[in-house]
């Protein structure tokens, strides 16, 4: 049995303009109701005194029925001779667009309704944008309620010309005006004897025009890394890399890369959980896989072939922004970014313009308030594996998140490749306003006989790093050192994680341990620091911030997450506190902090 095409349909509009009752005339006139449930409405009505409305056939939920106005997106389903369709009845109310962005998200078209009698309105302009800022091509607008102007031409054609003008400004042009009166059938799946001056295709002829975007199998591949399993019962070796495909197929023996880290390697086998033995997998599955060779992969990585078109990797990206957060987005602010898998502080190192729907009005100004649409220069902490949303929008689509809620959903347009960093100007601007004393820093060697150093012993849990960093303290303590030891736990470095989240609170710790670090090493101290789960982005920002400072960095156990370059000495997993210390002291006198006659 061949199956039948499939295509996901939201329908938008203000408040009160028709979405509910287009939908269920929808179902009623293709005969998709389950068989009784029309007679069965109207005679409920009939029981209660209450005049009948298609949109009953949807008004499931008890709140949507007391209060009159659809708060989720409700699905229902029809069918044409063409395909079968998904229609997403999404919410108007100005309140619920964050429901009506999660239902439309799902989309690949779109009917848009304006009420002829009440005319553009505000909301109007702004699910325009959200068609827009969410990439839907198929989109047919409905001028619904011509029985309320007497069926007038001059009206439908009025609405017409002022709705393509703002259409237009933005960028989106839909495929099809249709004027219609919902409630009584006209131009809903057959021309309308009320309107015989329309001349164009009913509501079904337009979705049956649409044409349905390629298979996600047929788009390069990106699996977003979501976990990583070791199982280690009955000699089982494996370390399957978990995730939900997103396009793309894959089969065993491809070479494979993950980005943003650039690894390579190729696949060795297709995992399912408690399924069968297969070597493919394609768009849309949830599967592992392990691969030839052993190399440290951490969720957030996108997996991809080779051999196809590959994501960008940037820290920077230009892209639009719906805001919906209580507090407006500001310039400069960090926020935190979750796109696929991935989740990253985020700087707003830029705000290009900023578009007022309701007043049509563009304007360049350093916040974006409540349901504003920004056009926005975004940078990462550290680099990050996107596409550009017309390529794949799977994977160029992200939120962003403030105060634990996600106040805003936006659209990747291009990357941005610019040397020049937000933590640069940060330092810059630091640099250029200290106040520097005549005592310079050979002066305070002279003095203190030992240069100032940064040393950050890094490593995994239990691997013994902070028990090495107390004893170096303790050693260059009893040799007369002004030497000091901080833990990446100490209150003050973490004061900002009270009020953030994980992601936010560990980049504020790191930035305020780098800012201390340089303050101290500027005074001339030797500062220890032991510190967990950092990658090779995260010590590269800590190193920027105590420049011109010397920084070294032992590792304690092998962690791969560090390129070798990066590390001055590395010292075995639980190594004797004394034979570390000698080792760590060796690395300073060769690093001519020490003067070579120190021995511990």
């Amino acid at each position: 049995m061949t199956q039948r095409e499939q295509m996901n349909v939201v329908i938008v509009g203000h408040v009160d303009h028709g979405k509910s009752t287009l939908v269920g005339r929808l179902l009623a006139d293709t005969g998709s109701l389950p068989e009784g449930k029309l007679e069965s409405v109207k005679a409920n009505c009939k029981r209660n005194a209450k005049p009948f409305e298609y949109a009953f056939l949807l008004d499931a939920l008890k709140d949507e029925q007391s209060q009159g106005i659809t708060i989720d997106t409700a699905r229902s389903f029809f069918k044409s001779s063409k395909r079968d369709y998904i229609i997403i009845d999404a919410p108007g109310h100005i309140e619920f667009l964050k429901n009506m962005i999660s239902g439309a998200a799902r989309a690949e078209a779109a009917l848009l309704l304006i009420d002829a009698h009440e005319g553009i309105k505000e909301n109007s302009r702004r699910h325009g944008y959200m068609m827009r800022f969410l990439g839907i091509k198929n989109i047919a607008v409905c001028v619904n309620k011509m029985d309320l102007v007497k069926y007038d031409q001059k009206v439908f054609e009025q609405i017409k010309a002022d709705y393509t003008k703002f259409l237009t400004e933005i960028d989106l042009a839909p495929k099809s005006f249709i004027p219609i009166a919902a409630f009584f059938g006209d131009n809903m799946i057959s021309p309308s004897e009320n309107m015989p001056w329309y001349q164009g295709g009913s509501v079904l002829e337009v979705l049956d025009s649409f044409e349905k975007a390629p298979s996600r199998d047929l788009l390069p591949f990106r699996m977003p890394v979501q976990d990583i399993y070791k199982f280690t019962e009955e000699g089982d070796e494996r370390r399957i890399v978990a995730g939900r495909v997103e396009t793309g197929t894959i089969n065993v023996g491809d070479n494979i890369v993950f980005l943003p880290s650039g690894k390579k390697n190729r696949i060795k086998s297709v995992e399912y959980f408690n399924g069968p033995t297969r070597t493919e997998a394609f768009a849309g599955e949830s599967v592992g896989f392990t691969y030839d060779t052993e190399i440290y992969i951490r969720p957030g990585e996108i997996l991809c072939k080779i051999s196809e078109k590959l994501p960008q990797v940037s820290n920077k990206f230009r892209a639009n922004i719906f805001w919906m957060g209580k507090q407006p987005l500001i310039k400069g602010k960090t926020y935190k970014l979750k796109i696929t898998t991935q989740q990253v502080p985020v700087i707003v190192a830029d705000i290009i313009h900023v578009l007022n729907a309701a007043e049509l009005a563009s304007s360049q100004k350093a916040h974006v308030d409540r349901h504003e649409v920004g056009e926005i220069i975004f940078e990462t902490l550290k680099p990050i594996a996107f596409d550009v949303v017309t390529d794949i929008a799977q994977t160029g689509r992200f939120v962003l998140v403030d105060n634990y809620e996600i106040a805003g959903g936006g659209i990747i347009l291009a990357p941005v490749f610019d040397s020049d960093s937000s933590l640069n100007q940060q330092i810059k601007k630091r640099d250029y306003g200290w106040e520097r004393s005549h005592i310079t820093p050979q002066l305070r060697a002279q003095k203190y006989q030992h240069k100032s150093a940064f040393i950050v012993i890094a490593g995994k849990i239990d691997t013994g790093k902070q028990r090495i960093a107390k004893a170096l303290e303790e050693a260059l303590f009893n040799l007369g050192k002004n030497v000091y030891f901080l833990g990446i736990s100490n209150r003050l470095v973490l004061a900002a994680e009270d009020s953030k989240d994980k992601t936010l609170g560990k980049y504020d710790a790191l930035v305020h341990l780098g800012e201390l670090a340089h303050l101290m090493t500027d005074a001339g101290l030797i500062l220890i620091t032991s510190i967990t789960d950092i990658d090779q982005y995260e010590l590269d920002m800590l190193k920027k911030l105590n420049n011109p400072n010397r920084t070294l960095v032992v590792c304690v156990g092998e962690d791969t997450r560090f390129a070798a370059e990066s590390i001055d000495l590395a010292l075995v997993e639980n190594e004797e506190s004394e034979a570390a210390v000698k080792n760590i002291v060796d690395l300073l006198v060769k690093a001519v902090v020490l003067d070579p006659e120190y021995e511990i």
